[in-house]
Parts: C-alpha cells; sequence; structure tokens
C-alpha cells in the first residue's frame, strides 16, 4: 500500500532574535497510506493545529522533509504549496467556513475556482452529482444560511471532495454538530473513504470518534507517543 504523505524529522519552530525560541514539534515522522482511515488526537496545546498546518502545506517546517503524492515540498515555494494543495489535498473544518453570498451548489465548486479560474459544466455537473450523493440536491441552490448544521457540514464535506483530493485533512469536523449530525457526519465521512478510497486524517478530542478509526496518531507536547494498546502509530498498518 503506497503512502500518501510522509513526514520524516519534522520540527517547528517559532521566535528567535529579541524572542525566545520556542520548539514546537520535535522530529515528527509519520506516514499515511492511501484509503487509510486515521484520527490525530492530543491535549490543548499539543501542537495538533501546528502539525496539520505543515501537512496542509500551509506552514513550512523548520527542519524534516514532506513527501506528498511521491513529490518532496522540499525548497518549495508558495506557488507550488499551492498548487500541490490544490491537487492533492481537500479540508474539512469545525467550522464549515461557507460563504451565505453564494450558494451551496457555488460553495463546493469553490476550489476548482479558486484552483483553474472557472468552472466548466464538468465542473458544474460534478458539484450536483456530489450534492446528490449526500441528500441535499434539493438544496443545491439555497444559501448556507437556509440549511441546518448538519447539512452545512454535509457541503463542507462535499466541497472537500470536488478536486478529488487524495487525502483530507479535517480539524475537529464533528465539533460544531448535535450528536445525531456529528454520527452522520461521520459516516459520510466513513462511506466516502471506503467507496472512494480517500484518506482520511480527522483531528478529534472525542475519544468515541477516534476509536472508531482505523488508527489513532496520539501527539502530545510536540512528539509522537505510544498508546496503550497500539504503540507509536506513526506507520500505516501493513
Amino acid at each position: 500500500m503506497a503512502d500518501v504523505m510522509t513526514l520524516s524529522g519534522i520540527r517547528k519552530a517559532y521566535g528567535g532574535g529579541r524572542s525566545p525560541r520556542v520548539e514546537v514539534l520535535h522530529g515528527i515522522d509519520l506516514a499515511l497510506a492511501e484509503g487509510e482511515f486515521a484520527a490525530l488526537t492530543g491535549p490543548s496545546g499539543s501542537g495538533k493545529s501546528t502539525l496539520l498546518n505543515i501537512m496542509g502545506l500551509l506552514e513550512a517546517p523548520t527542519s524534516g522533509t514532506l513527501v506528498i503524492a511521491g513529490q518532496s515540498t522540499a525548497g518549495s515555494d508558495d506557488a507550488l504549496r499551492t498548487a500541490l494543495r490544490s491537487r492533492y489535498l481537500g479540508f474539512i473544518f469545525q467550522f464549515h467556513h461557507l460563504l451565505a453570498a453564494f450558494s451551496a451548489l457555488e460553495n463546493v465548486m469553490m476550489p476548482v475556482h479558486a484552483a483553474h479560474g472557472r468552472v466548466t459544466r464538468a465542473d458544474r455537473q460534478r458539484a450536483l452529482a456530489l450534492l446528490e450523493r449526500v441528500g441535499l440536491s434539493a438544496h443545491a441552490h439555497k444559501s448556507p444560511l437556509q440549511l441546518s448544521g448538519g447539512q452545512q457540514q454535509r457541503v463542507a464535506i462535499v466541497r472537500a471532495l470536488m478536486a478529488r483530493p487524495r487525502l483530507v485533512l479535517a480539524d475537529e469536523p464533528t465539533g460544531n454538530l448535535d450528536t445525531q449530525s456529528a454520527q452522520e457526519a461521520f459516516a459520510l465521512m466513513r462511506e466516502i473513504n471506503a467507496s472512494d478510497g480517500v484518506t482520511f486524517l480527522i483531528v478529534t478530542h472525542d475519544p468515541r470518534l477516534a476509536d472508531t478509526c482505523d488508527r489513532q496518531i496520539r501527539l502530545v507536547d510536540g512528539q509522537l507517543v505510544a498508546s496503550p494498546d497500539t504503540g507509536v502509530n506513526a506507520s500505516p498498518p501493513a
């Protein structure tokens, strides 16, 4: 099974000069396999957000290497990181970040528009098919303000899939939902993972959600630590 992303010796420090240098990540080695469904857990302040930003190519590490789909990001500039992010990555957040001035359909198509500056008829058809897949075809032309919280998050999930990413990074994707909506959103991500082979990494504080993932990756004080049950989960199952 191929790896969609590997991190080797990733360190991240802030400050320096007149400010004290603070290292947040201390040599992270991690691999995510094609089709994996993993949870990233750890206490607040453990470095999860920093690690997710590096994996999302939103920040560069201070040292170490990140390889996505076989391509190293070492020495990459903003333009290359943006291109890699658009081609390989999708994002889901705790707060859906849908734009109220646009319809659900237009929100779903935004990653393609941002990457290419236009949306084709085929893109529109794909967006409509995705909304139909999650039971929202009847709401395609509604503003997000007309949708429930669970419906808004389903729109956010299919928006993340619009550009056919290899890896979806989900930051507390059910944290702002009621129990039923959270279960439905999680089931949807699971179904997409199983049917489409998209890799998911889900950051969560919910141990019940983490326990249902294929693998738990635990971060404490900027380091991967061993789980009492499974040991250090830096590498995917064989």
